[in-house]
């Protein structure tokens, strides 16, 4: 008998190559791995399954899932995998003549493409935590980053709390409005394409490496981006899915990590690869993506915590209660 068929909808990140290349199998299983490419792909997995389609099992918005849970959405389970993590610091950007620190930008009206995206929920986070910044008074303008529409179709459930969100009617791309002053800044997880091309175009943190590494050094939190999910339905049809799933996932991302770390001949594009993984050893102890909760629980606190004080959950989530117990 053939094993079950799983479709897979997922972005092919290098840790999930070895995944989609068949170097690791799923036990018991056939994987329809069907790849994404990029913020655009990924967004079209998220509003699929978020309107009741698209696959077994994908990669999914950290905070669509935790919120949808939180208000009593059960389609999904899942497991502590995060296939997407990404400091958000370097990807705030300003209006240099009128924000200057970050304090300036409280009571501004600030562009992102989703105010539920959480990448949104990791950078107002860390505004907030570090340098005191309150977003109460802001307006937030949500839209495409790079056109005049919306950044994709998402379903995510109603916010816990009022919050000041205007939709961009202007039939301009955000960074076109933050170009012109119409916005005060954008956060989020795209790069402004005037940036570069106007002067006061710029980022709120100009060392933002340096910035990232030190709340990483206090913290503990690397920003999740990204978990993965399996219909609820699917687990109840095949329990013993989960644990293999976690174990592949475990497997390719090893693969990945080994080839990366092995710089005698470079496999990625990155000129001082060498540097980096000399800093990944010393700052993240070998592993900069480990799976599993316990590896993973200060970020995942903060994660909660924030999307409670930004009003997208009425109470914090308990972390514990998110995944199955699977690693």
């Amino acid at each position: 008998m053939s094993p079950p068929r799983i479709s897979f909808g997922c972005t092919v990140y290098d840790r999930m190559l070895p995944l989609y290349l068949r170097e690791v199998e799923v036990k018991g299983f056939e994987l329809d791995f069907q790849g994404s490419h990029g913020v655009r792909g990924v967004r079209a997995i998220f509003d699929a399954m978020g309107a009741g389609k698209g696959f077994d099992v994908s990669e999914m918005s950290s905070s669509e899932y935790i919120s949808g849970r939180m208000q009593g959405d059960r389609r999904f389970v899942a497991i502590p995998v995060f296939p997407s993590r990404v400091f958000r610091s370097s990807y705030t950007f300003i209006n240099a003549d009128r924000i200057r620190h970050p304090r300036d930008l409280q009571g501004e009206r600030i562009g992102v493409p989703l105010f539920t995206m959480t990448a949104a929920v990791f950078a107002r986070g860390h505004l907030s935590d570090e340098y005191g910044v309150d977003f109460s008074d802001c307006v937030w303008v949500q839209g495409s980053m790079f056109d005049g529409g919306s950044h994709g179709n998402p379903s995510a459930p109603p916010l816990a709390r009022p919050t000041q969100i205007e939709i961009n009617h202007s039939g301009k791309s955000l960074s076109a409005l933050l170009a012109e002053g119409a916005i005060d800044a954008t956060l989020g997880a795209l790069i402004p394409d005037t940036y570069g091309k106007q002067r006061h175009v710029q980022r709120l943190f100009p060392d933002y490496r340096q910035v990232e590494l030190q709340y990483f050094k206090r913290s503990g939190v690397f920003p999740i981006m990204h978990l993965i999910v399996i219909k609820r339905e699917v687990h109840e049809r095949h329990p013993e899915l989960a644990r293999a799933l976690f174990d592949a996932f475990n497997a390719s991302k090893n693969i990945a990590l080994e080839r990366m770390m092995d710089v005698g001949s470079l496999q990625y594009m990155v000129p001082w690869l060498t540097q980096d993984t000399d800093e990944i050893k010393e700052v993240f102890g070998g592993d900069p993506w480990p799976y599993g909760l316990e590896a993973n629980r200060p970020t995942l606190e903060a994660l909660t915590r924030y999307l409670h004080e930004q009003g997208l959950t009425a109470t914090k989530a308990s972390v514990d209660d998110l995944f199955l117990p699977v690693g």
